[in-house]
């Protein structure tokens, strides 16, 4: 768990509002507002589904909105992914290639065969080729839940679990793809 900066508490009162949580039209509205004053960053916008999906993917409490633990957790982990997507921009466009992308996945901490990886950068890619900040973030938020889940599902620690129907704690693999 991440330690709360006293200074992030206050901008998080004034973010979240009277009921003290993020909601997914909130963080919609913060990450367009921050994101849209870096030029260098480019994107078509956060959508409100995709943060829904970050929400309900960084969720520990189930309410559906975030709470300043879980948000602060979601802002560090944006931070820093966004320091991988412009230190492999090589060339500066705003945007990843798919090589951009497989390396920045590897920085990250993805360690990935070559064949889930080229269906995630197709799943990711824009028409264009091309992979912009808010589908790479929303790619590396549905990465680490997944490698999260994985691991608590791994009792054995031997790198393979085994998944049954009924079982709840399976289903936000499901919605990677």
């Amino acid at each position: 768990e991440v330690p709360v900066d006293p200074a992030f508490i206050n901008v998080f009162a004034k973010l979240a509002g009277a009921d003290n949580e993020i909601s997914p039209s909130e963080l919609r509205d913060i990450l367009n507002r921050v994101v849209g004053k870096h030029a260098d960053l480019k994107t078509d916008g956060f959508s409100l589904d995709a943060c829904r999906n970050m929400v309900s993917l960084m969720d520990r409490d189930g309410s559906g909105k975030l709470g300043i633990k879980e948000f602060n957790f979601l802002w560090q982990r944006i931070k820093s992914w966004q320091q991988i997507f412009r230190q492999f921009d090589m060339d500066h466009s705003g945007n990843m290639n798919g090589y951009e992308f497989r390396l920045a996945l590897a920085e990250a901490g993805f360690r990935l065969n070559d064949q889930l990886t080229q269906t995630i950068t197709m799943r990711y890619m824009e028409e264009n080729g091309v992979i912009d900040f808010d589908n790479y973030l929303c790619c590396l938020v549905r990465l680490e839940t997944m490698f999260r889940i994985f691991q608590a599902l791994n009792k054995d620690g031997d790198g393979t679990i085994k998944l049954k129907l009924p079982e709840v704690s399976w289903l936000p693999l499901t919605n990677f793809c």
